[in-house]
C-alpha cells in the first residue's frame, strides 16, 4: 500500500507499506543540490548535508550516532545534482527514535564555528581524493565539458576556496531559500504503520512554517567540449557523453533499453568487445543521466595508456553499430527484460523504495506508480528504441573528456 498526504504547511509526506519486512527507511528528501547554486554557494549544499551530523540544540555530534548505534540503526546523508537526502534505517521497533533523531540534526542542528573549522579541512580532503580518483575525476570533467562551469556542470563539492569561506550567515540565508517545508518530501519505505508516520511528521515538522522556496531556473548551455588532464598513471580514463532525454521524456524507458544493449549489462556490445574480445579494458559501461530539464547518454572506460586510441576505436566501432540501427530481435528483449528486472527487484529494498518514491514525489509531484511502470515498460518497441538512437549520438554537443598519460584532448 503507497499512502501519500501533504500538510498544511506544504510538507509532502509519501509512505510505501512493506509489511513482510522487519524494518524501514525514513529519508527526508530536499529539492536542492548543486545545479542551482550560483558561483559564490558552489558547494554549499554539499558543505550543509556535512554540518547537520555536527551537532544539535541538545546532542553532541557524537551523540547523534551513538543513540543511532545503540538502537542498531544506520543514519547517513547525499548530496546530489539535484537533491539532497537525509536517511534513517532501522528496526521497526525503533523507528520512532531514529525518526527522533533524524528530525533533530535536519531541523535542530546549530553549526558551532569549531565544527564548521573542523569540517572544512575534511571536505578539503575530500576534494583532494577525488582528484587523485582518476574515474571520479574523468566524468567530473566530463560534466563540465558537457554543461559547462554553471548547472549540472558543477562538481557538487564546490571548489577548496569556496568551502574555505563559507560563514555561519551564509548557510542561514541558503538554508532560508532552500530547506522551505514545499521544497522538501519526507518518504518511508517498510514496515511502518501510516497513522503513525504522519503522527512522527506532525511531531517534529509541524514547526516548520508555510513558506515558498526560493525558485530559481536551472541554466542549461550544452558546450560540447573536450578537455583532458595529464596524469602520471597506468590507465588513461576515457568519458564521451551525448545529449540524451530527460528524464521523465516519453523515450526514456527506450533510452535505457538501448543503453542497455550499447553499455549497461556484461552482455553489452561494450562489455563484450572492449573488454571480452579485445581485452582492452576491465571497466568500460555505459549509463544516462537524466534530469528534469535534461540528460546525458555516458560512455566511460579506463583502459592503459598505451592501448586508449585503439581502445576509443572500438567504442565508437559499438555507438556506430547501434547508431546504424543494427540491434536484434534478441538484443532488445534482453534489454525490455533487464530493465523490467530491475524495477522489480527494487522493489524489495527499503532504500531504494524510500529514493524512489521520494524523488518520484519531489521531481514530478505525482506517486509513483510500480504496476503502470511496468506496463509502460512492456509496452516500448523495437521502433521506439530506433527512434530513441535518433534522439542520441548526435555530435552537436557531443563532449569528451580524458585523464591520464595522454597531453591532447580526443578529438570530437
Amino acid at each position: 500500500m503507497v499512502h501519500y498526504k501533504k500538510f498544511d504547511n506544504g510538507l509532502r509526506l509519501i509512505v510505501k507499506q512493506m509489511p513482510g519486512l522487519l524494518s524501514v527507511t525514513m529519508g527526508i528528501i530536499v529539492k536542492t543540490g548543486a545545479n542551482i547554486e550560483s558561483d559564490k554557494e558552489d558547494g554549499i549544499s554539499h558543505f550543509i548535508e556535512h554540518m547537520m551530523f555536527k551537532g544539535t540544540k541538545k546532542r553532541t555530534a557524537f551523540m547523534i550516532s551513538d543513540e543511532m548505534d545503540r538502537i542498531g540503526a544506520q543514519m547517513n546523508a547525499f548530496t546530489g545534482k539535484d537533491v539532497t537526502c537525509y536517511y534513517a534505517k532501522s528496526t521497526t521497533a525503533h523507528a520512532g527514535e531514529a525518526f527522533d533523531i533524524l528530525s533533530d540534526l535536519f531541523l535542530n542542528s546549530t553549526f558551532p564555528e569549531e565544527e564548521m573549522a573542523r569540517e572544512k579541512k575534511v571536505i578539503v580532503e575530500e576534494i583532494n581524493m577525488n582528484e587523485d580518483t582518476p574515474d571520479d575525476l574523468c566524468l567530473d570533467m566530463l560534466s563540465k565539458a558537457f554543461y559547462g562551469e554553471k548547472g549540472y556542470g558543477r562538481n557538487i563539492l564546490g571548489p577548496r576556496e569556496n568551502v574555505l569561506g563559507f560563514t555561519k550567515s551564509s548557510v542561514d540565508e541558503y538554508m532560508k531559500a532552500r530547506y522551505t517545508a514545499d521544497n522538501i518530501v519526507i518518504s518511508m519505505a517498510g514496515n511502518i504503520d501510516i497513522s503513525y508516520a504522519e503522527k512522527l511528521c506532525e511531531k517534529y515538522f509541524s514547526c516548520l512554517p508555510q513558506s515558498k522556496c526560493d525558485e530559481r531556473k536551472v541554466e542549461i548551455n550544452l558546450c560540447g567540449k573536450s578537455l583532458f588532464k595529464t596524469k602520471d598513471i597506468e590507465q588513461v580514463h576515457i568519458g564521451l557523453a551525448y545529449p540524451s532525454v530527460s528524464r521523465f521524456d516519453k523515450y526514456t524507458d527506450a533510452t535505457l533499453i538501448l543503453n542497455s544493449i550499447l553499455g549497461g549489462s556484461m552482455s553489452s556490445r561494450l562489455f563484450q568487445k572492449v573488454r571480452e574480445e579485445l581485452g582492452l579494458a576491465y571497466t568500460v559501461y555505459s549509463y544516462l543521466s537524466a534530469y528534469d530539464e535534461c540528460g546525458s547518454l555516458i560512455v566511460y572506460a579506463g583502459v592503459n595508456s598505451k592501448n586508449y586510441l585503439k581502445s576509443v576505436e572500438a567504442i565508437y566501432d559499438c555507438i556506430n553499430a547501434v547508431k546504424n540501427k543494427n540491434i536484434s530481435e534478441e538484443e532488445f528483449v534482453r534489454g525490455k527484460e533487464q530493465l523490467t528486472a530491475s524495477q522489480v527487484f527494487a522493489q524489495e529494498s527499503t532504500s531504494s523504495q524510500m529514493l524512489l518514491y521520494g524523488r518520484e514525489l519531489i521531481n514530478k509531484d505525482s506517486v509513483y506508480n510500480f504496476e503502470e511502470r511496468i506496463k509502460n515498460i512492456s509496452k516500448v518497441t523495437l521502433n521506439d528504441v530506433y527512434d530513441a538512437i535518433d534522439l542520441n549520438f548526435s555530435n552537436n554537443g557531443k563532449a569528451a573528456a580524458l585523464v591520464g598519460k595522454t597531453n591532447e584532448p580526443l578529438n570530437l
